[in-house]
């Protein structure tokens, strides 16, 4: 059975969840390569918060499992940064959530809300190359590699979906 999800976008209250999502390792380990000490998430979130309430539609997400009621990690649909003409989806889980097919309602629901936006706008994801399950996830949507390399200083690999290419 599918999970029921729900989206909700992070507001000023959300800190501590989001805290303890970025501060394990383990969750971190194909983000920024381990978790975020204090300091680092509470500048990452007021970067998300502003986002946020730039944008009524794009921005980072609270995800919600309705049937269980656990708040399961987040996801993001927002304009790429090197990029603004293109967007970018990203999704982070608790460890414990990995494997189990949210990743498959998460891409689903993000891409479903791009293409609600801008049918017409590029989607990439940019992902840590070793991070075998989140190459694999986009692909299934039709996402294609398309730079493999150093960025930043961390290894990155960037998938793009062509929306001109969606059916």
């Amino acid at each position: 059975m599918e999970a029921k999800l729900k989206f909700k976008k992070y507001q000023l209250t959300d800190f501590p969840d989001f805290y303890n999502r970025v501060k394990d390792d383990s969750v971190m380990k194909y983000i920024t390569g381990k978790g975020l000490s204090e300091v680092e998430a509470k500048k990452k979130f007021e970067s998300i918060l502003k986002i946020n309430q730039s944008d009524n539609l794009l921005g980072y997400f609270q995800i919600l499992d309705s049937e269980i009621q656990l708040k399961i990690g987040e996801c993001k649909l927002v304009d790429s940064t090197k990029d603004p003409s293109v967007y970018e989806i990203g999704y982070i889980l608790e460890e414990r959530f990995w494997g189990k097919g949210y990743g498959t309602q998460i891409c689903t629901h993000m891409l479903e809300l791009a293409t609600s936006i801008d049918p017409t706008k590029n989607v990439i994801g940019i992902i840590d190359p070793e991070n075998k399950a989140s190459k694999k996830l986009l692909e299934k949507f039709g996402f294609i590699s398309f730079f493999s390399g150093i960025e930043d200083a961390i290894a990155t690999e960037k998938l793009i979906l062509k929306r001109d290419e969606v059916k």
